[in-house]
């Protein structure tokens, strides 16, 4: 097998199950077996929909700053606390788990560059309200 590099910021890594991994791009679709890995640069809040929620229905994800600064926002839970958001901040070389099913945004402090790692599917976004 031929080892080539791979331009993460174009492609996605596809973690299969059995072991096996492929590279594709990103606009490929890979199915439903295994993981994604994700890199991308974020320049400005369109770049991570800063403007929006986001869930995944169908696992938990990886949410990395690999080079800069961000936000991640979580949704309280807790009835009665909807307006409410748990905040943690990644700098550089730091990530957090986000559980399924649990609706989280990123913020950029300074522009930054992003990994997640999550299963194919079950992502919706909403609209976050008294956005700009």
């Amino acid at each position: 097998m031929t080892v080539t590099p791979i331009e993460l910021f174009a492609s996605r890594i596809h973690l299969r199950h059995g072991g096996r991994i492929h590279a594709g791009k990103r606009t490929a679709s890979a199915g439903p077996d295994g993981w994604h890995l994700t890199a991308f640069h974020a320049r400005t809040g369109a770049d991570v929909h800063a403007d929006h929620w986001q869930v995944n229905t169908e696992a938990e994800e990886v949410v990395s700053c690999i080079i800069g600064k961000i936000r991640l926002y979580l949704r309280s839970e807790r009835p009665g606390r909807q307006g409410q958001e748990e905040e943690i901040r990644l700098t550089a070389g730091t990530a957090a788990i986000v559980p399924r099913g649990r609706w989280r945004r990123i913020q950029l402090d300074i522009p930054s560059t992003i990994m997640t790692i999550t299963l194919p599917g079950g992502a919706r976004l909403e609209g976050r309200a008294g956005a700009p």
